[in-house]
C-alpha cells in the first residue's frame, strides 16, 4: 500500500490523469508485490523527472533475492515461478513509457519503469 500511494503522490504532483496514475500505480503494485513474493523484499525508490517540456516518475525497485535466470522468458505473458497469472513483469512494461530489467542469479534483481505525461 505504501508503493501504491507513493506512486500516486508523485504522479499527482506531475500532473498525471487519472488514467496515467492507474497505469503508473496497477504497475508499482505489481512489481512491489515481485519484490516481496519472489525478491524476499527491497526497496522502491520513486523520483519525480523533469525533461521540459514533459514530466514524469521513475520508480526503480531492487531485491537482493535468488534472481532472474531467464529475463527474456520472464517477460513472456504466462510466465510463472509462483502460483499467479504470469502477468507482472509483461504487464508493467505495457503500461510503462521505460522498462528496463538487470538482474542476476544469486544476487537480485532491479527494475526500472518510467512514465511520462
Amino acid at each position: 500500500m505504501r508503493v501504491r500511494q507513493a506512486a500516486r503522490e508523485a504522479g499527482v504532483a506531475q500532473g498525471f490523469s487519472l488514467v496515467d496514475q492507474t497505469k503508473l500505480v496497477t504497475a508499482a503494485s505489481e512489481l512491489a508485490r515481485n519484490t516481496l513474493d519472489y525478491g524476499g523484499g527491497g526497496e522502491v525508490e520513486v523520483t519525480r523527472l523533469s525533461e521540459p517540456p514533459r514530466r514524469g516518475v521513475r520508480l526503480v525497485f531492487s531485491d537482493k533475492g535468488p534472481g532472474i535466470a531467464d529475463i527474456e522468458q520472464a517477460l513472456k505473458d504466462g510466465f510463472t515461478t509462483g502460483g499467479g497469472l504470469g502477468l507482472g513483469l509483461s504487464g508493467a512494461k505495457r503500461l510503462s513509457n521505460e522498462f528496463s530489467v538487470a538482474s542476476k542469479v544469486g544476487a537480485g534483481t532491479q527494475v526500472m519503469i518510467a512514465r511520462w505525461r
